[in-house]
């Protein structure tokens, strides 16, 4: 049971939510984002096929899901600051070294494995520390961290675009690797795993908490199933499944946005422009679907996303013009961002606090699996047809599984289930 603390006490939790913002920001914002902006630099140095580009980005979800899994239980054990200080380094490494390749699997080694074992980082213990630190406000405070991919993806783009075209790609890398090292460090130094190590309560309650906090708080520390007893329920794999729909839909089409703004015929700077609007508007899916799921439920929330989703990539079927470029951007951002942030809600809703690292550890193989076969799926399909179109049609198929999924899934709330 939490005791008394000060009134006046700044609340640390915001400083969390704060850091969270920038691991993101400059995590997520520079990772996928700008592996499109450098997609078409790369290709035309080298003369590689985009499936074999993609390979080295597919296969960094892999390596990405297997160390989230470690990446979880080490910060469960030794606390997120430990967590993202040492390990999260390892992105701001990757862009370092890949402003020295010369050979193609130099190029899928380094961003694969050093830049996968980086990013592993940026999701589990950030995502689980924040859900420890706030009950009533997770989904309001899980958005507010995740806008720093939006914000990130928004301004790193045309920064990266801008140092290739001046300085060439190599120094566009190492100036990103400067970034992610300083930024990521620095930011994790101020992460705390769990508001009892600086004597404070969830959501910045004082003195006694209030009760509906108390019990929610309490009834995730100390109530769960436990990680095998969870993967023996259908609900443990339609949380898989809507993690995999979700992995598979924003992947792909992140992936591969540029070099299609391009194949349309428009600049690198356009497409660069495409994907910033497309970061952009997620903000908008991350805080206000975020604050929706917060009155309406995760689920409800979770089926109109990927009905967006759905909707939108039938629009990309059909938009030629720059300005129905740009409307694809606005709502697939607005859908992706929302996905971002539900995920971890109903991982925290249905399965609690007590292990939650490692639930977004494992969750996160299902995810990655997705996004990996997706993102090289599309560069083989554009190799082999001269289109993405197959891969939009596929990207529909999972977004309605998507809605499907989520009206599947039910909440131990909601069914009186008491691990």
């Amino acid at each position: 049971m939490f005791g008394k603390a000060p009134k006046s006490r700044f609340f640390y939790g915001y400083v969390i939510t704060a850091a969270g913002f920038g691991i993101w920001f400059i995590g997520w914002g520079t990772f996928t984002p700008c592996f499109s902006v450098f997609f078409k630099p790369l290709l035309a140095e080298f003369g590689w096929t985009r499936a074999a580009i993609t390979v080295a980005y597919s296969f960094s979800f892999m390596v990405h899901a297997a160390m989230a899994v470690v990446m979880g239980w080490l910060s469960d054990k030794l606390g997120p600051k430990v967590v993202i200080t040492v390990f999260g380094s390892f992105l701001g490494v990757c862009y370092v070294l890949l402003s020295r390749i010369g050979t193609l699997w130099q190029f899928q080694m380094i961003y694969a494995l050093v830049g996968g074992i980086g990013v592993s980082t940026l999701t589990v213990p950030v995502m689980a520390t924040v859900s420890r630190w706030f009950v009533k406000r997770r989904g309001l405070m899980i958005g507010i961290v995740q806008t720093g991919v939006s914000i990130g993806g928004f301004l790193f783009p045309p920064l990266a675009v801008w140092l290739i075209m001046g300085y060439g790609w190599r120094t566009a890398y190492e100036i990103l690797g400067i970034i992610g090292l300083v930024g990521i460090i620095g930011a994790g130094l101020f992460l705390r795993r769990d508001p009892r190590d600086v004597g404070q309560f969830p959501d910045g309650a004082s003195g006694e908490m209030p009760e509906d906090i108390t019990e929610r708080s309490t009834s995730s520390r100390t109530s769960g199933p436990s990680l095998w007893g969870a993967i023996r329920t259908s609900q443990f794999w339609i949380v898989a499944a809507l993690y995999g729909s979700f992995g598979f839909c924003r992947t792909t089409f992140r992936a591969h946005i540029v070099a299609h703004v391009q194949d349309m015929g428009f600049t690198l700077v356009d497409g660069a422009n495409v994907l910033a609007v497309l970061a952009a508007s997620s903000m908008i899916g991350r805080i206000g679907m975020g604050r929706v799921a917060d009155k309406i439920g995760n689920i409800p929330a979770f089926m109109i996303s990927f009905a967006a989703t759905t909707l939108i990539l039938g629009w990309g079927l059909i938009a030629q013009k720059l300005w129905g470029l740009y409307l694809f951007a606005l709502i697939f951002g607005f859908g992706w961002g929302a996905q971002a942030v539900l995920r971890f809600a109903v991982t925290s809703e249905v399965f609690g606090v007590v292990s939650l690292g490692l639930f977004m550890g494992v969750l996160g193989f299902a995810e990655s699996g997705a996004a990996t076969f997706g993102s090289y799926f599309a560069g083989h399909i554009f190799d082999v047809t001269g289109n993405y179109q197959p891969a939009f049609w596929a990207g529909i198929l999972v977004s309605v599984l998507g809605i499907i999924f989520a009206w599947l899934l039910k909440s131990p709330a909601r069914k009186g289930v008491n691990w």
